[in-house]
């Protein structure tokens, strides 16, 4: 089982420039990192591609459209 940290799926939602609803980001997780990735932040592990939406999503991390929403380099953390 491969573990990533959640800044890469906000990088990955920037290099992008599409906007997301949770499930078509729920599915881009899937198709880049994998079904069996689990992903990490300083404060919590083993989220599963759901789990780290709602995660980014309880973080402000997003930010919301008509269409759904998106991430910018504003909303990562520096550390």
């Amino acid at each position: 089982m491969t573990e990533a940290h959640v800044h890469e799926i906000m990088q990955m939602m920037m290099e992008s420039g599409e906007v997301y609803t949770r499930e078509s980001l729920k599915n881009a997780i899937i198709h880049k990192f994998g079904i069996t990735t689990t992903f990490c932040s300083c404060s919590e592990t083993g989220m599963t591609a759901a789990g780290a939406v709602t995660f980014l999503e309880g973080r402000g991390k997003f930010i919301p459209t008509e269409e759904g929403f998106y991430t910018d380099e504003s909303k990562k953390c520096s550390h």
